[in-house]
């Protein structure tokens, strides 16, 4: 689902196994969550949060007054009272997460705040619910590793896409041998974002061509990224299902990766079109390539491609592939060939009866729950991982070593193509337990 689309439709350690009988999932058990950031994203995870009976939410955090006036809105439509607001400045978070009535919080702010938010909240004593990605930098990941490691607090990157109903019926097959062993996963982020990063100031998705002070929403502060930094400025929404489909942290590690980017033009070429060549933002040199790709190279022998591509005219793909010594299934055109199962030889077959026949048992059990949901029903399931989780006191289903090791390889991608593509070694965030942990997520229908 796209942008627009999504936005009409709404506004312990990892190695233990991660298996909850059903009878602990008391709906009647509730706890307390926090917000920090309720702009459009957060808005989001707050309208799903209060349909749910087992969830209260005391109070909230944001420095922009309109947020937070248009969250209040939220909670009159749903007859609930309005919750204190933290707006004291940019530091007021560090206040909000030493209130004594919060569980968990949901963190979703720009890019440069998750970590520093993420480790306070941890600190406090509380669940972290980080949006992608969760880190900046290499040494922000080992910070959220290590304030895990120190305190015991979970950290859960919220990569809604890892409950997408295809991947994770792709999940499914591949845990069922479907694919036989697996070889290769391609993935991606290839969203033409240039109407998101560049906007008119009042709207976040209209006409125009301002950012930074001048713009409106994320183009405040995500578009300077495309200034400053050349890489792959979002690698999650890709990697995330495919490192489940490769048991990456879990009997699996990423190894080293190489990245290459193309030149870039499609921000400037936007701005002239849009504003003028006398515009001050067309003198902008915008450092990230329009297409940068990066190979990570597996400990047990795969290979996963992903693709960033945000900046050009383009239909929204991730560009999911799953490929294995038995088969492999494509995103793009949904299609599917397995050997010795597939009618033809060398023919492609539909993908939708195989998803139909390996549904996962989250979707069969939730599927009227997400109906409404965003992002075609993915960010019901990702806030209710969070939720069970901070419920029955265990280790989210998405841990803080995913979000290090997946976040990572965007400063990484960095540090290759600044090295002229050369490799460059991805650190084992789990500092060697990647060699026993077993498999947490979708095991069941649980979370």
């Amino acid at each position: 689902m796209n942008r627009r689309n999504f936005l009409s439709t709404s506004l312990a350690t990892s190695s233990i196994p991660f298996i909850i009988k059903k009878k602990n999932l008391s709906e009647d058990k509730k706890i307390r969550l926090g917000f920090i950031g309720v702009g459009l994203r957060g808005r989001t995870h707050l309208q799903q949060a209060l349909y749910r009976s087992d969830v209260e939410i005391p109070a909230i955090c944001d420095i922009d007054p309109n947020s937070i006036a248009e969250a209040n809105k939220i909670f009159q439509k749903f007859g609930k009272k309005e919750p204190i607001a933290y707006m004291k400045g940019e530091r007021d978070f560090e206040n909000y997460v030493k209130r004594e009535d919060l569980d968990g919080i949901i963190i979703s702010t720009p890019w440069e705040w998750h970590v520093p938010m993420a480790v306070a909240a941890m600190k406090a004593g509380k669940y972290a619910g980080v949006e992608v990605s969760a880190t900046v930098t290499l040494q922000e990941s080992w910070d959220l590793v290590d304030t895990y490691e120190k305190t015991g607090s979970h950290c859960m990157i919220l990569e809604n896409v890892c409950y997408r109903r295809d991947i994770m019926s792709v999940l499914n097959m591949v845990r069922k041998n479907m694919f036989g062993e697996m070889l290769y996963g391609h993935c991606g982020y290839q969203h033409d974002l240039r109407f998101v990063k560049l906007n008119d100031g009042k709207s976040a998705y209209g006409k125009g061509v301002e950012f930074g002070e001048k713009g409106f929403s994320e183009a405040r502060w995500r578009t300077q990224h495309s200034v400053d930094r050349n890489g792959d400025l979002y690698p999650t929404h890709g990697l995330g299902p495919v490192a489940h489909w490769m048991d990456i942290n879990r009997g699996n590690k990423f190894d080293f990766l190489t990245s290459i980017a193309t030149k870039s033009r499609g921000m400037h070429n936007y701005i002239v079109e849009n504003g003028g060549k006398d515009h001050p933002n067309a003198k902008v040199n915008f450092k990230c390539g329009d297409i940068v790709t990066t190979t990570i190279q597996c400990a047990n022998g795969e290979n996963i491609v992903i693709i960033h591509d945000t900046n050009s005219p383009r239909p929204y793909s991730l560009g999911f592939r799953a490929q294995g010594t038995k088969g492999i299934w494509m995103n793009d055109g949904n299609q599917i060939y397995l050997e010795g199962v597939s009618k033809k030889h060398d023919v492609w077959e539909p993908f939708a009866d195989y998803q139909k026949q390996y549904d996962h048992p989250l979707w069969k059990r939730f599927e009227q729950d997400a109906v409404n949901a965003g992002h075609g029903g993915m960010d019901f399931f990702v806030l209710r991982a969070f939720i069970e989780s901070v419920k029955n006191k265990v280790a989210p289903p998405i841990d803080v070593y995913d979000a290090a090791a997946w976040s990572a390889i965007s400063p990484l991608s960095e540090l290759s193509i600044a090295r002229g593509s050369s490799p460059v070694e991805i650190p084992d965030f789990t500092r060697g337990k990647w060699k026993t942990n077993k498999p947490i997520f979708g095991l069941n229908d649980n979370y």
